[in-house]
């Protein structure tokens, strides 16, 4: 006896049919669905191959009897609109081709040129990806992985990272770093996106930011409504004790452990000037540690957030220490902070993938990330040696200047030339930043910046295959 679908655990006939959208019309039903298929297939949206749902699934999906199906893709197969073979199914008709309207002439853009040498700062070695390190990572903790990950996720991030990462940073930078105090971005640039708008939920007027620095971070801060008045910066970093006589200013953005791009770290008095400021005023140090891990000529200095995690908020980033298009950075806040800015990012987390938060958690606590770092380490200090030597030898009087440390290298050049080095590194094929890129300074501020004639060079980026002819062509572009 034949069940019924009721009482039957199988499931319905479309469970194992394509989906196919038509929409039906005309006077019956045969008829409509006839239509639709021919029109369909003329239209292109069928094209030439296509294997049709068995006439019992399409009939389940349609809500019609099969002959009805069975009756239109024989009327089309003898219209020559599709064939039908056993053991084949019923596909659209190789000759059936569809109309379509002729294409528009193609606009003609000049190509883009991309030198053949590109020395601009801010990526690391994306060829030194650890691949396969990382996929093992990945595979242990989709392994691993609760149901919840697959949600929608909460606003701080995923509790597993948050945790190896305050073990990391308290380990290796000194940070305090409950993973409470732990919130997940999608990069530093959403990150200070967040804090801005908890500074401003705050009353806050001003952030002061370096006067050497990125300007879409300064022009983050002024959409977000706030002033962003210049903190002068010379051999020993930023003039923190300049703070005391600022008016209005609630934080300020710091590059303290390698300030970027002049490559000098904020000396010790400075640091405490800093913090003393904070305390007194009740304001803001907002920490940029882009590369902390990153020093050649001696141990990394601390975190500025270790000397007081209540008054000053620590971002770090993979973008550095792994790549960029992880888009993976991390904010440790005050206690009294963390509220703010999760309600500032919402109830849940729309911007980092809960998956590759599971995989860096478990690449950190595997020591996978610690292996990399230290390698790149020894990578990047032999870049920046062979770059030190090459200018000794064929330049001279061209002086690098900063410290040790990170992706890049300050190379000093005579007053009144970096313009003109720019223009000839690029008739080389060779892409260079000069210091005046970098250069913030408002008029009628009160201060002076120094003048700097100088390129900010990236010896970390290029691969193996392009570093000896970016080398070359540097060196021939020096005054």
């Amino acid at each position: 006896m034949k069940k019924s679908r009721a009482n039957s655990a199988d499931p319905p006939p479309s469970a194992f049919g394509a989906d196919l959208h038509l929409e039906l019309s005309g006077h019956g039903l045969r008829a409509g669905l006839t239509d639709a298929l021919r029109e369909a297939v003329r239209t292109g949206r069928l094209v030439p191959g296509t294997r049709l749902p068995p006439s019992r699934s399409l009939a389940a999906d349609l809500g019609v009897a099969r002959n009805t199906v069975a009756d239109s893709y024989a009327e089309l197969v003898a219209e020559g609109w599709l064939t039908a073979q056993q053991g084949s199914g019923t596909r659209v008709a190789r000759r059936a081709e569809p109309r379509r309207a002729a294409p528009a002439a193609p606009r003609t853009r000049p190509a883009r040129h991309r030198p053949a040498y590109v020395l601009l700062p801010g990526s690391p070695d994306l060829a030194e990806f650890p691949r396969t390190q990382w996929l093992k990572a990945a595979r242990r903790a989709l392994t691993a992985a609760p149901h919840d990950a697959f949600g929608y996720g909460d606003a701080p991030g995923r509790v597993e990272l948050r945790t190896a990462l305050a073990d990391y940073l308290a380990r290796a930078r000194g940070v305090y770093a409950d993973p409470d105090r732990v919130v997940i971005c999608a990069g530093f640039h959403h990150g200070l996106m967040l804090m801005a708008q908890a500074l401003r939920a705050r009353k806050v007027r001003a952030v002061a930011v370096e006067s050497y620095g990125l300007d879409v971070y300064r022009d983050l801060l002024s959409g977000a409504g706030l002033d962003i008045p210049p903190l002068y910066v010379d051999e020993h970093g930023a003039r923190t004790g300049d703070l005391a006589r600022a008016r209005g200013v609630g934080a300020v953005l710091m590059t303290p452990a390698h300030q970027y791009p002049t490559g000098v770290a904020l000396h010790p008095d400075r640091r405490a000037a800093a913090v003393d400021w904070a305390r007194a005023t009740g304001g803001l140090i907002l920490e940029d540690d882009y590369d902390g891990e990153f020093r050649y000529d001696r141990q990394p200095v601390g975190a500025l957030q270790g000397l007081d995690p209540e008054r000053v908020v620590y971002f770090g980033t993979a973008s550095k220490s792994l790549a960029p298009g992880l888009r993976l950075a991390w904010m440790v806040l005050p206690e009294e902070m963390v509220p703010e800015i999760v309600a500032v990012k919402g109830h849940a987390d729309y911007m980092s993938s809960s998956l590759e938060q599971l995989t860096l958690a478990e690449f950190i606590a595997s020591g996978a990330y610690d292996r990399h770092v230290r390698s790149m380490r020894l990578r990047y200090r032999r870049r920046r040696d062979e770059l030190v030597a090459a200018l000794a030898q064929r330049a001279p009087g061209i002086r690098v200047t900063g410290m040790a440390a990170g992706l890049q290298a300050v190379l000093g050049l005579p007053r009144g030339t970096e313009r003109s080095v720019v223009q000839a590194a690029a008739r080389q094929d060779l892409a260079v930043s000069g210091m005046a890129e970098f250069r913030y300074e408002v008029p009628d501020s009160g201060g002076r910046l120094p003048e700097q004639d100088a390129l900010v060079v990236n010896y970390a980026a290029p691969s193996d295959s392009a570093w000896a002819g970016a080398l070359d062509a540097l060196c021939r572009v020096m005054p």
